[in-house]
């Protein structure tokens, strides 16, 4: 599968938020926000859009302006946070118990052991 991980390991490619702004697939923004919101996170179909949290410009998923992973990596300079010398950090930890999953980790993992 291709893949284009962000800073906390998520792939881009199979996120809901990227793929309907790349498709401008509005049942899967209806689909999402539905999805997400039913587990916590308040959004409406028109806020799921995202480029990518390793852009500068462009539409990011509601809080990913916010994010303490993206404010941190960003200006390390760093592809993923398995480059970092602090991985896996508290940061890290606490956004992936937040978006309930563990994709993130598994990639880095992946990645870490691969450098």
């Amino acid at each position: 599968m291709e893949e284009n991980i962000s800073f906390c390991g998520l792939n881009c490619f199979s996120c809901p938020a990227y793929v309907a702004k790349k498709t401008d697939n509005n049942d899967l923004r209806i689909k999402t926000a539905k999805k997400w919101s039913s587990i916590g996170f308040e959004i409406t179909p028109e806020q799921v859009n995202c480029d990518g949290c390793k852009i500068n410009d462009g539409i990011l998923l509601l809080h990913c302006n916010d994010c303490k992973v993206r404010n941190c990596a960003m200006p390390k300079k760093i592809m993923t946070c398995a480059e970092c010398l602090d991985y896996s950090c508290e940061k890290l930890e606490n956004l992936w118990k937040e978006i309930q999953t563990s994709e993130g980790k598994t990639n880095l993992d992946r990645i870490k052991g691969s450098l």
